[in-house]
């Protein structure tokens, strides 16, 4: 429960409470590496890549090893740290398994985390199949940047869930029309704004900050239009926002038809001609 000073905080309050604190990881993250660790010698190999897809939908965990990565690089004074598979090369596999072990469990069950843990995991995949497109952008770069997009709200939902969910109950209530107002009404501050405040003090790599600050484009766009999408599709996979978001990113991706455009997204076939239906007819 938070206390009468708490009460008080403003984001950069926020941020130094939470700079220091002891990141969780998933129930589901725990559970993997538990069970590989469990069979001892027996237990198989992986290999770098695989071990990023086995920690790609934790983003408690993407944000714990990139600052975790980030101390091993300041000492050994080498490249930034900004995909995930450099993470662990920068940790190693057993370190990584030891991190985890150690780890708290983010110990939530309310819709509304569900909602941010989705959002940013489905976001990271529509990011990255999106940048895939582009022969400019590195796609791990941005999959790794929109996966932290929603950390300022992850962490308030472990360590201050009273914030969230006074937040969701005003946009509820109608006292709000967007999101960030009900968060600015309820918290003073948006849940974003923690998450700039956060990468500067954690001192994230440049290029991660950027992404998530929105100073770098067309990547920039490629990732917000993924975190907007994402949360379209988590509301309802038939919201009528996604046509939207669809003629935003093709702005940004030229030359791609836009049946690739939609393919990213994690729809069912006849949805995905639903929404395509739905697009303007391009001009012949």
């Amino acid at each position: 429960m938070l206390n009468r000073q708490q009460r008080s905080w403003g984001v950069e309050q926020w941020a130094a409470y939470l700079k220091d604190r002891e990141i969780p990881v998933l129930a589901a993250t725990r559970d993997i590496f538990q069970s590989l660790k469990s069979q001892g010698q027996d237990a198989p190999e992986f290999s770098p890549r695989e071990l990023v897809e086995m920690v790609h939908d934790d983003p408690y965990l993407a944000v714990k090893l990139l600052i975790e990565a980030e101390r091993h690089r300041s000492r050994r004074l080498g490249n930034e740290t900004t995909t995930q598979l450099a993470t662990i090369l920068q940790i190693g596999s057993d370190p990584l398994y030891s991190l985890i072990a150690r780890s708290p469990v983010v110990d939530v069950d309310h819709p509304g985390w569900r909602a941010a843990v989705s959002t940013a995991v489905m976001a990271s995949g529509i990011a990255r199949a999106w940048s895939n497109f582009r022969s400019d952008t590195s796609p791990e770069e941005i999959s790794l940047a929109t996966l932290l997009s929603e950390t300022g709200e992850l962490l308030l939902w472990h360590f201050a869930p009273e914030l969230p969910t006074e937040a969701i109950a005003e946009f509820e209530a109608g006292r709000a029309n967007r999101t960030g107002l009900a968060q600015l009404n309820t918290a003073g501050f948006t849940f974003r704004q923690l998450t700039l405040v956060l990468s500067d003090v954690w001192q994230l790599p440049q290029m991660i900050s950027q992404l998530i600050r929105g100073v770098d484009r067309p990547r920039t766009h490629i990732a917000q239009t993924a975190i907007d999408c994402a949360r379209h599709l988590t509301q309802n996979p038939d919201n009528p926002a996604l046509p939207s978001d669809i003629g935003h990113i093709a702005q940004y991706i030229p030359g791609v038809p836009k049946e690739k455009l939609v393919s990213a997204l994690p729809l069912s076939d006849e949805q995905k001609a639903c929404l395509l239906a739905a697009l303007p007819q391009e001009d012949e």
